[in-house]
């Protein structure tokens, strides 16, 4: 007899359909499981048979095939153990298969047949409301995720045995119903603020026009200068997430397992610090089943790089690609993924190894050659695709109880809200560009339009400062993000002195 059920793998963050095909023959007893499934596929054998005995069903001692089309696709993860289990239960006569025609099922299986979490439920729910499914059935853990998704009717179980008796009539699972308001993430509780940063206007300054353009942002300067206490504030005044980001954020950390426990939608941008230590898989993604890496995890927020200089020279050129484009490719001999990774960088650096060079108490005791080694670990063309490079020096001790000039985080992100809100407007009409940082030449043309005398302006700083052509068109955005917290219509000749001069330490100028 042959049975089919409905299922879902993840290729990257994307939901691939499955039909899970079992047929129960007679003949020697066998378990058989083919269509590429990988090392926790084949494992779910043993899963699925000590499940179903342990739940009160019969397991049959017959030849057992199970084929997981389209069998040209890869198909990991836990996941599968559910249909797989239904698939055998239907075809043995204990389901009824016409009950689940309308049903997509996804969930790991304990040995005593209890249902537990499985990764990438949001995703793969996104998938079956496209795919027109009515019901999703997954473990209780994952409901309130599924649930997220406005579509399909989410049947959140325990146990394989409820589940059986549900589509048997016996008993009903209630869909699942989520009060989003209630169980998504809290909103800050204002421990982290900006108003905790004393002086350093000139970097508070440049953070916030980082936030209103989306720029990535080099701060530089000795230790205890403050640069990891303005980073770890950018992401309170970034803009809130819109509804689409948020599904994408939540996605991304679905599919890698990073979903703190209750929380089933990200509303806060996230903030991704890794250490110095961590390998280019583990920034960028990869492994053997590829994961995403820490520039995928901070997609749509902040990725720190705390002591840049000290990333191993081959991490941070892994940069470069998901810098400019907005996206990880991992490839492997049989298959690639792909995985957004649109962030701001935020990273800081000391100037020299033993950190005291730019520090008025003095005392650095490098050479020359020790600087110099130490400034090129992170190569031009890295640090070419930064728009931002800021000296942060140390505050005089006198400044430190000053609080005329301090502003909240509140009132920082109304203006930055505003400068995106025209950006919007202005890019309208395209889904590839959210902000100023990611125009391209196209258009640049349209929206930073300089007057001829501005025009040679700028021609005249960029030959005087050897700037590369991707800085001439980073001074451009940066420019145009100015003039839109200010909100002016044109880019004016004080917007691009002020965007030129956050190219000075890039040049050696200062």
């Amino acid at each position: 007899m042959l049975a089919q059920i409905e299922s879902a793998v993840l290729v990257g963050i994307e939901a691939r359909r499955i039909l899970v095909e079992v047929d129960v023959a007679h003949g020697l007893p066998a378990f058989n499981i083919v269509g590429l499934p990988e090392g926790a596929v084949r494992e779910s054998r043993e899963r699925v048979r000590s499940a179903i005995k342990n739940s009160g069903y019969e397991f049959p001692q017959r030849r057992i095939t199970i084929n997981l089309a389209p069998a040209d696709l890869r198909k990991e993860g836990t996941g599968l153990d559910l249909p797989i289990a239904m698939a055998i239960l239907c075809c043995t006569g204990q389901v009824d298969p016409e009950h689940i025609k309308k049903a997509l099922f996804l969930g790991e299986l304990a040995l005593d047949g209890t249902l537990r979490r499985t990764k990438g439920v949001l995703p793969i729910t996104l998938g079956a409301k496209k795919w027109g499914i009515e019901y999703i059935v997954v473990a209780q853990e994952n409901g309130g995720e599924a649930a997220i998704v406005r579509g399909p009717s989410v049947l959140a179980a325990t146990h394989l045995s409820g589940v059986v008796r549900h589509f048997t009539g016996e008993e009903s699972i209630m869909p699942y119903e989520l009060n989003l308001y209630a169980h998504s993430k809290k909103k800050p509780d204002g421990s982290i603020d900006f108003f905790d940063v004393v002086g350093q206007e000139h970097a508070k300054r440049a953070l916030e026009i980082a936030a209103a353009g989306g720029h990535n942002c080099l701060l530089s300067g000795p230790p205890g200068s403050g640069k990891t206490m303005l980073a770890r504030r950018l992401p309170t005044i970034l803009p809130r997430m819109t509804l689409e980001e948020a599904l994408e954020t939540t996605s991304i950390h679905s599919v890698a397992g990073t979903l703190p426990p209750g929380i089933y939608l990200m509303e806060e941008r996230p903030f991704c610090a890794p250490h110095h230590t961590i390998s280019d898989a583990g920034l960028v993604g990869g492994g053997t089943n590829p994961r995403p890496g820490q520039v995928s995890l901070a997609h749509n927020g902040v990725l720190f790089l705390d002591e840049l200089p000290e990333f191993r020279k081959n991490v941070l050129e892994a940069l470069r690609q998901p810098m400019e484009d907005g996206y990880v490719t991992i490839s492997r001999v049989r298959h690639s993924v792909v995985y957004p990774a649109r962030f701001t960088l935020i990273a800081a650096q000391n100037l020299c190894p033993c950190g005291r060079l730019g520090d008025p108490r003095g005392g650095c005791t490098c050479t020359v050659t020790q600087i110099n080694r130490y400034q090129s670990r992170a190569s031009g063309p890295l640090l070419d695709r930064i728009d931002l490079h800021i000296n942060v020096p140390q505050v005089p001790v006198d400044e430190l109880r000053d609080d005329a000039r301090r502003e909240h985080s509140s009132t920082i992100r109304a203006r930055v809200e505003g400068a995106r809100k025209l950006q919007q407007k202005r890019f309208q009409n395209t889904n590839r560009i959210h902000s100023n940082a990611h125009m391209g030449p196209s258009e640049i043309r349209e929206f930073c339009r300089l007057s001829s005398e501005d025009l040679d302006f700028l021609e005249g700083a960029v030959r005087k400062l050897g700037l590369s052509a991707r800085a001439y068109h980073k001074v451009l955005k940066v420019a145009r993000t100015i003039a839109d917290l200010e909100g002016e219509a044109s880019i004016k000749r004080v917007h691009l002195a002020e965007a030129i001069q956050y190219r000075l330490q890039d040049t050696g100028t200062i």
